[in-house]
């Protein structure tokens, strides 16, 4: 099978599992919490976790982690090309991804708990903002960080992030799927549809279709439905700022890298500061609070230029290294 009818399929059945967790949803949604305790409390773990429920979350999640490792360390030592048709790793993969979230289906409705009873909800949320902001270094040379222009970073940067990417977002995919008892809340249903489409991409490795840039695209934007119906679900009015701030990313650097006219371009410009203006003049955030906007884009920019600079100071600290002769 080529990985184009492979990708529609996985869409396709991606869409089918996130129908079958909301179906299901009755069965967790009967699990008594704990009362929400503020910004850094994960509601939907229980109360009084047994050993079954952490061995069962951790043993399954590291199962799946490194998995997944080792096909992509497989993958790599095998030097494979990149090709139209599916590899027999990409068949492995989906098979393991496959296998992993039938599992969690199952786990989640005998014990419930997964990884939120011993991480941080931060830990959860950082290492999907890191993906992110892997993707904008990853994408540099075809499309710049801002307005197209091209960034000067050290080729072997380039090539550490390209070499090792994959065990990074692997472990921010799988973590951050295993960190969630397969609730119903429409934010979890959004939450694990985005999942299960990163599981998809992770499977696709070495196929073309794994860096078709209109599907990283899709999988890039998809994280702004995630974060307003989110912040929506929560209760809370700073909704602008998810979806303002991560359209902004939109239009700094991710249309860059598609094939769109110079109209189209403008068009969405245009589009995007009457949009900001309209929210903010109507909304409760009022013109005052317009500022809001760029805290997600420096933020993202942000952490692209202090990894670049980690990434500098050892290279030099290195460099002052004494040679032995």
């Amino acid at each position: 099978m080529t990985g184009r009818r492979v990708l529609f399929l996985g869409i396709f059945v991606s869409i089918l599992l996130t129908y079958g967790i909301w179906i299901g949803g009755s069965i967790p949604a009967t699990i008594i919490k704990l009362p929400d305790q503020g910004l850094n409390w994960y509601y939907w773990k229980l109360p009084n976790p047994t050993f079954w429920s952490r061995a069962t979350a951790w043993g399954m999640y590291l199962g799946h982690q490194f998995s997944i490792w080792a096909c992509i360390l497989w993958a790599q030592r095998s030097q494979l090309k990149y090709k139209s048709a599916l590899h027999p790793i990409n068949y492995l993969m989906l098979a393991i991804n496959g296998a992993f979230i039938a599992l969690h289906f199952l786990q989640t409705y005998i014990w419930y708990d997964a990884l939120a009873q011993d991480t941080s909800i931060w830990a959860s949320q950082g290492a999907v903002v890191l993906l992110l902001v892997f993707v904008l270094i990853l994408e540099t040379p075809r499309r710049g960080l801002f307005f197209g222009n091209s960034v000067p970073f050290h080729q072997q940067f380039l090539q550490i992030i390209k070499l090792y990417h994959g065990y990074f977002f692997s472990f921010a995919a799988i973590y951050t799927f295993w960190y969630h008892p397969m609730e119903a809340t429409v934010g979890h249903l959004i939450g694990f549809l985005y999942m299960f489409l990163l599981l998809l991409q992770s499977s696709l490795i070495f196929n073309r279709t794994h860096v078709n840039r209109w599907w990283t695209f899709t999988l890039e934007i998809t994280v702004v439905l995630h974060s307003v119906v989110v912040s929506l679900m929560l209760g809370q009015s700073k909704w602008p700022t998810f979806l303002f701030g991560f359209i902004g990313i939109l239009v700094l650097t991710q249309l860059h890298g598609l094939p769109v006219s110079i109209l189209t371009k403008r068009t969405i410009y245009g589009a995007f500061l009457v949009s900001v203006l309209t929210v903010y003049g109507l909304t409760e955030r009022g013109l005052g609070r317009i500022y809001e906007v760029t805290y997600i884009p420096l933020i993202e920019f942000g952490l692209v230029g202090a990894i670049y600079l980690i990434f500098l100071l050892i290279l030099w600290t290195i460099s002052r290294l004494p040679v032995k002769t």
